[in-house]
């Protein structure tokens, strides 16, 4: 424990290169970056406490392995001034795992507690979702307790949990078929991705999945991969995957998530890179971040820069009012986790580098005026 608390006290944290897109209006507020024992620091979710700080719990890295089956844990950080500065990090939960746990998904569920979601990862035939609760305001967590029953591999992305107007949770999930029956072996996992959904109407206490599943509708290496969702000002929900395609591909349901749409194009332009929507409080708008392939901004092919905001103002059916955030050629931008936080909006994304082959390494926490991103 001496020496845990040692190395997490060490971690960098604040120490970062400027962006040339610094400015007053989007600037980086803290940049964890790798270290000793420490080799990757990626994908989290914000959560607002009922005492006025600011949560980030995020997947660290430890041992030898950054890679995505790596030992990981779930780490935390907090902001008593609205992500102005931040805490040292520290262990939020520990791995239960047998490769490790990731991808987290925050949410103040309606009746109180908090919800926290991600990913128990066992081998290449087995990862899966598991939920707990926090009624102390995330100083502790329930028991881990398994998201659906179906065996096999399911991807959650971070920070892509919701719960609707009327109380319904919604799980987008990206489903991973077996190739092999080595566990161990990578070549046992098929990247060609089917989307689903999970839901529930009694706040994760027992879960239903979709009438609908969907496949890609064309020849694809990466299928619909890393699903996310979010509930219009309508109440129909809009979904979305991240392909080979070049584009985003949507599905839309009208009844809550029992049932969607056959998967087609957005207009959001993008590499097998995951996009991240949310609704803009007080508003009939989204707020979208990706990596626009649109060719507005100069892009290398199947690189994830670079990183666009941007709003939509029909469902997301368009997308205006773009904003450049990160533009190195060489970076790697992606797994963004989107926080409202009065006039400002918190994003935390995955800021790595290609050249020096740490994509998904270093995580980045960006402050940003809405008013400046949505023109207002």
């Amino acid at each position: 424990m001496r020496f845990l608390l040692c190395l997490l006290a060490a971690l960098p944290v604040g120490a970062f290169d400027q962006s040339p897109f610094e400015n007053p209006q989007s600037r980086t507020v803290l940049q964890l970056d790798p270290g000793k024992d420490n080799p990757r620091n990626s994908e989290g979710s914000f959560i607002k406490l009922k005492d006025g700080r600011v949560l980030f719990i995020y997947t660290g890295y430890f041992g030898s392995s950054g890679a995505d089956d790596g030992s990981a844990r779930l780490l935390s950080v907090e902001s008593r001034d609205a992500g102005l500065t931040w805490s040292q990090p520290k262990v939020a939960i520990e791995n239960h795992g047998r490769r490790n746990i990731m991808s987290v998904s925050l949410l103040r569920l309606k009746s109180g507690p908090i919800a926290i979601f991600y990913l128990e990862k066992n081998s290449w035939l087995d990862c899966h979702v598991v939920m707990r609760t926090s009624t102390d305001e995330a100083a502790t967590w329930s028991p881990p307790v398994r998201v659906g029953q179906a065996p096999g591999y399911f991807v959650l992305n971070n920070d892509r949990v919701i719960q609707t107007a009327k109380g319904r949770l919604v799980i987008p999930l990206a489903f991973h078929r077996s190739r092999g029956s080595d566990p161990d072996s990578s070549r046992s996992f098929d990247a060609r991705a089917i989307a689903q959904w999970l839901i529930s109407d009694d706040e994760g206490r027992t879960w239903t999945e979709s009438a609908s599943w969907w496949a890609m509708p064309v020849r694809s290496s990466s299928g619909l991969q890393e699903p996310g969702v979010v509930e219009l000002a309508d109440g129909s929900l809009l979904s979305w995957a991240r392909t080979d395609a070049g584009f985003q591909y949507g599905f839309r349901s009208t009844d809550a998530g029992r049932t969607w749409s056959p998967p087609e194009p957005t207009a959001l332009a993008s590499p097998v890179s995951p996009a991240s929507i949310r609704a803009i409080p007080g508003t009939k708008d989204l707020l979208c971040l990706h990596n626009d392939h649109s060719g507005k901004y100069p892009f290398a092919k199947g690189m994830r820069t670079p990183l666009v905001a941007s709003v939509s103002k029909d469902g997301g059916r368009t997308w205006e009012n773009q904003r450049l955030l990160e533009a190195d050629p060489d970076g790697w931008y992606c797994y963004t986790a989107i926080a409202f936080e009065g006039d400002a909006v918190l994003l935390a994304y995955c800021a790595g580098d290609s050249k020096k082959r740490s994509h998904l390494n270093h995580l980045r926490i960006r402050r940003v005026s809405l008013s400046w991103l949505t023109g207002s």
